[in-house]
């Protein structure tokens, strides 16, 4: 039973997600991440029914706003947890308060150094999920914290990852 959008059935492994980072907190916060061997991810408490429905083998996109790119992919390997431990604090004075407290641990599978992040521009252009967007605008599918992908959009970003250029 699908969720006629173009997903994967829920009971069936492996969804893809994109989260979404700026470059300051890809920087800063997304430093934190690796410093703990790219072991956790945390999302904003007002993403909690998302993080509820990840599951392990699920796959995570790294997308950074400001560089209009793609960071690496990381594999989801806990259900969901909450953890109000702040590891990630945002210089955004309006979230700091916000300790990203919806948790899966992770594992690293592709991060790319700052200089190697694929561009997202081609890519988005060819993804479902960004089709509602207009060609030119295809990165505006990326503003938010955490997206669920269509199948066929994570086959698309991992092989750009894989073999950029």
């Amino acid at each position: 039973m699908g969720s006629g959008r173009g997903h994967r059935e829920r009971g069936r492994p492996g969804e893809a997600w994109i989260v979404v980072s700026s470059v300051d907190n890809q920087q800063r916060i997304g430093r934190r991440t690796v410093d703990r061997g790219f072991t956790i991810q945390g999302l904003k408490s007002r993403h909690r029914k998302k993080a509820e429905q990840m599951r392990p083998g699920d796959k995570i996109v790294y997308y950074v706003t400001g560089r209009k790119a793609f960071a690496g992919i990381a594999t989801v390997t806990s259900p969901y947890f909450e953890d109000s431990e702040p590891i990630w604090v945002s210089g955004n004075a309006k979230k700091a308060g916000d300790p990203d407290p919806e948790r899966v641990r992770i594992e690293p599978d592709l991060a790319l150094s700052d200089d190697a992040f694929v561009p997202a521009e081609g890519i988005a252009r060819k993804m479902a999920y960004a089709s509602k967007w207009l060609a030119e605008h295809g990165t505006l599918a990326f503003q938010g914290n955490v997206h669920l992908m269509p199948e066929g959009d994570y086959g698309l970003i991992r092989a750009a990852i894989e073999s950029p250029g």
